[in-house]
């Protein structure tokens, strides 16, 4: 039998009737969401039935069952048809070619099919090998044949279920933790899988065989909306790309948000961040509940032994706090806690939980969201305490205020908050939603609180000090404004309050300034030193700098960063002091810089030195080998033009990271006649190994007299890899901070990340007939910020015209 036979139309019911009528109900723009899954799996429903009544005429013990999505009635736009061809075993050859009857329709249409031919001891034994298998089979569904024999395997599955799942639960949990690791948590992702990431479809699904095992069952509130929520995001990426896909990739979500009626993708992807967040928290909940169910069944057999028959047990309850005790592994309210008049339970609750290390149960957590009453203004000072000793609690902080948020605890605490809850992040640096972030720094800064004199405010500058992002505009700004009002609410006093504001003002000072400034020039350190006032809130400061970067992600922190932000705050101490930062002084060349000089100048071309960096371990932690901060480059060449370019841009060719650079004439001794340049720069590899310094100068040297072509050469590697689809950078932007330096002019390039971006820019620069005298370059994620020293022909800083003439047309250089 061909494919041609069996695709033939029989009474408007084949594959191109069905065609026309699928396309009509995906493309009706007055149905969708639920109603449209249900009625296309309708559809289906009928074209299966008059294929198989087309084909099973007088076979018998035959039926035709839907599994999994497409048995529950949910049939997204381009979903697998999962089906099971259930016989009695009876005529195998005729079974086979109904198969065949059914199964080429399906594929001549271009749809995903995944199928299968068994007995109901087949499809039994299959379940019980594989848990996939078992899992899909709990939602089978009647389509077409002999029911009977459809609802026998439906019995006898869910008993097997049952039956089996003290031992299969387990092993789900551990697959399904598993898989998380694998795909991540998709309340935090800005590609997430809709169905495979952690508190996904996938998830939900599990949610309801858990609830087939009548063994535990899912917080239910919530829950089909967030798992209907994400099956109509599913339908509309389905329906923009015309792909089989769960990936909600950066180029699709606007279109996705489009076909939703969604303003934009940032609100697209709060909504499944918070369908997400609703489908964990149930997991969590969940999964507890069925440890509980398993360890009191393993236990119960030998109590009632020792208390000789069938008494009850009394669950043993520890006391926590007031109101607050310990019963089977969770932390619940007292029997005699009366929520209703005590506005402080939720906090002393939390904090007692997150303390002990324990989850806070649901039914406790749904009492006192119920019975919540709002606390006073000004806080009492117990509420205070209380808050502060939950965020210091560490990594049990973030379970406890997750199970507060669920209930909108939270928000009833903090009504700022709102703003900032499921708030995406689209920087490649930050890992977490904005209100994840938050509670992440206030673990970090947990570890620190014994490093500062107030951990209190360190503590809640942490919690706060990102909530401006809710609000437009700078967000230190906005988020300044914002603790004012909610420092006071919580209790603190005007100079506390005045310590907290400043922090969240200053969040980023002492890493931006210590990664982008000189900070050799005393009017870099004098403004840092006005901005943040006081020996105390530099110390605090230092704490919050180092626990935000280390909450937002790999890329944010470093031993170099680490080693700059530290000596930053050395000198702004030491000007808070009363001490005065002197001038910077000429050094005096070391005997290796007069060493590569003299060479230069004998040789006539430019000469290295590569030279390791490294950082011993620090005093709190263990000994071991020292951490590198990269690479010292020394290079001296003689002085003529063209230098910052040619260097940068053999770096690039080499795959060399710069992290600083410095540009300097050196004063040669006595006797030595010339001018040379000393390079002193901080590199890093991409990846691999350093080149070797001869490799490197051999470059630099083609590089110098004409002979190599590095903007060609980096063109053409650039040009070698594939380009990838994604969100449009903004364009570069090149400002002037007039006030930044009294001995340089400071330009600051923002810009996206790129291999010979600092070559392009340094061989602007040169065009402009300007003198660089050091460079700061950082780079967080795609995003490099790059900030140059420069100085006119005879070494001062440039008239403001000149200046901002000198950042349009860089602007455009890069722009262009």
């Amino acid at each position: 039998m061909t494919s041609t036979d069996v695709s033939k139309d029989a009474e408007g019911s084949g594959p191109s009737g069905y065609a026309a009528a699928r396309l009509r109900l995906l493309t009706e723009e007055a149905r969708s969401g639920p109603p449209r899954r249900a009625a296309l799996a309708e559809l289906t429903d009928e074209w299966l039935t008059g294929l198989f009544a087309a084909g099973a005429e007088g076979l018998r013990g035959v039926s035709l069952v839907a599994v999994g999505g497409y048995g529950r009635g949910e049939l997204s736009p381009r979903s697998d048809l999962d089906l099971l061809l259930l016989h009695d075993g009876g005529d195998s050859k005729a079974v086979a070619a109904l198969a065949d009857r059914i199964w080429y329709p399906v594929w001549d249409l271009g749809l995903a099919l995944d199928h299968s031919v068994r007995t109901p001891a087949e499809a039994r034994r299959t379940a019980g090998e594989d848990l996939k298998v078992q899992l899909g089979l709990l939602d089978a569904r009647h389509i077409a044949g002999d029911l009977g024999l459809t609802a026998g395997l439906r019995t006898s599955v869910l008993a097997d279920w049952r039956n089996q799942a003290p031992k299969r639960l387990p092993e789900l949990q551990e697959l399904s933790a598993e898989r998380a690791e694998r795909q991540g948590e998709l309340q935090y992702l800005l590609e997430p899988d809709l169905k495979e990431a952690r508190g996904g479809l996938r998830d939900a699904t599990i949610l309801r065989a858990v609830a087939a095992s009548w063994l535990a069952d899912a917080p239910r509130e919530g829950l089909d909306g967030a798992r209907r929520r994400l099956l109509d995001v599913r339908d509309a990426l389905h329906l923009t790309t015309g792909r089989a896909t769960d990936r909600l990739s950066l180029q699709e979500q606007d279109q996705v948000a489009a076909e939703l009626g969604l303003l934009d993708a940032d609100t697209l992807l709060r909504q499944v961040y918070e369908s997400a967040r609703v489908i964990s928290y149930a997991s969590d909940v969940t999964w507890r509940e069925v440890g509980r169910v398993l360890r009191a069944r393993a236990v119960r057999p030998r109590l009632r032994a020792m208390l000789g028959g069938g008494a009850k047990p009394v669950a043993e309850r520890s006391p926590l706090a007031e109101g607050v005790v310990e019963q089977d592994g969770e932390v619940v309210l007292a029997r005699a806690a009366r929520p209703e008049r005590d506005p402080v339970l939720p906090l002393r609750a939390a904090a007692a939980a997150a303390q002990a290390g324990l989850p806070l149960s649901l039914h406790a957590v749904r009492r006192m969201a119920a019975n919540v009453r709002p606390l006073p203004t000004p806080w009492p000072a117990e509420a205070r305490e209380q808050l502060v000793t939950l965020l210091g609690s560490g990594r049990p902080t973030v379970e406890v205020w997750e199970a507060l948020e669920a209930e909108g605890l939270i928000t009833h605490l903090l009504p700022d908050w709102e703003r900032v809850r499921c708030r995406p992040q689209r920087n490649a640096v930050h890992i977490w939603t904005v209100d994840r972030h938050l509670i992440e720094t206030a673990v970090r800064a947990s570890e620190f609180t014994r490093r500062v004199h107030r951990p209190d405010l360190l503590l809640v500058a942490a919690l706060l000090h990102d909530i401006g992002k809710g609000w437009p505009g700078d967000h230190s700004v906005a988020g300044e404004i914002i603790v004012k009002d909610v420092a006071a609410r919580i209790g603190f006093d005007r100079d506390d309050v005045t310590v907290l504001s400043t922090l969240v003002r200053h969040h980023l000072l002492l890493v931006e300034t210590a990664t982008r400034r000189d900070l050799e020039d005393p009017a870099t350190v004098r403004s840092v030193a006005e901005a943040v006032g006081s020996q105390g809130t530099l110390e605090l400061l230092h704490a919050l700098t180092e626990a935000d970067a280390l909450a937002t992600g790999p890329a944010a922190w470093s031993s170099w960063r680490g080693s700059l932000v530290a000596d930053l705050v050395k000198r702004v101490g030491a000007v808070l002091a009363g001490d005065d930062p002197a001038e910077p002084e000429a050094a005096a060349p070391t005997a290796e810089q007069e060493r590569l000089a003299i060479e230069a100048i004998a040789t006539g071309s430019p000469v290295l030195a590569l030279r390791a960096q490294t950082e011993p371990p620090a005093e709190d932690q263990a000994p071991g080998d020292p951490e590198p901060l990269g690479v010292e480059l020394l290079i001296a060449v003689p002085d003529q033009p063209g230098v910052l370019p040619a260097v940068a841009g053999v770096l690039a060719m080499h795959r060399l990271t710069v992290r600083t650079a410095e540009l300097s004439a050196l004063d040669l001794p006595d006797g030595v006649e010339g001018a040379v340049l000393l390079l002193n720069w901080r590199v890093a590899a991409e990846y691999g190994s350093l080149p070797q310094a001869a490799r490197l100068r051999a470059d630099l040297v083609r590089a110098l007299d004409g002979s190599l072509d590095i903007a060609g050469r980096l063109a053409e590697r650039d040009a070698a890899y594939p380009r990838r689809r994604g969100v449009v950078a903004p364009p570069p932007r090149v400002t002037v901070h007039p006030a930044a330096s009294r001995l340089a002019t400071v330009i600051e390039v923002r810009a996206q990340d790129a291999p010979g971006l600092l070559f392009r820019i340094g061989r602007a620069l040169e065009d402009a007939s300007v003198r660089v005298r050091s460079a700061h370059v950082s780079t967080l994620g795609a995003n490099a910020v790059d900030a140059f020293y420069v100085t006119g022909p005879e070494g001062a800083p440039l008239p403001g015209e000149e200046a901002a003439a000198v950042a349009r047309k860089l602007e455009e250089t890069l722009r262009g």
